[in-house]
This record gives C-alpha cells, structure tokens and sequence, in this order.
C-alpha cells in the first residue's frame, strides 16, 4: 500500500476515542473496526503506524479489561 493510499484507508475509518480521554489529548489510543479485525493507533499520531489485531483477540482483550 503506497503512504496517500494509507492516509486516505485512514481518514475514511470510523475512528474511536476512549471515553476516558480528556480533551486535553492526552496519551489515548483510538480503535477502528474493519472486517475481520481492529485497527489500533496513537491518538497524537494518526498518520502514524497502526496494530491490527484480530477482532476475536480485541474482543478478549475488552473483556479481561472490564473484568466481565
């Protein structure tokens, strides 16, 4: 995937900030469901690299954190 490619994959996602995050910014990440997986970024870097993890691994992930 060429960078303008990657910046506009970027953009068009539905990125999603905790709600925990103050609007002051802060050190947050921000999730995007694609099919089959969760994107992972840094709030303060969004043209920056992104994790993609499984969207059955990020499903755990939630669950242990929640304590459910």
């Amino acid at each position: 995937m060429k960078a303008a490619e990657s910046r506009t994959l970027a953009t068009e996602l539905d990125w999603v900030r905790s709600s925990y995050s103050g609007a002051e910014g802060g050190q947050c990440v921000e999730v995007a469901a694609v099919p089959g997986a969760v994107l992972v970024r840094d709030s303060k870097c969004p043209a920056g690299t992104r994790l993609a993890v499984r969207a059955e691994a990020w499903t755990e992930f939630v669950r242990l954190a929640v304590g459910r």
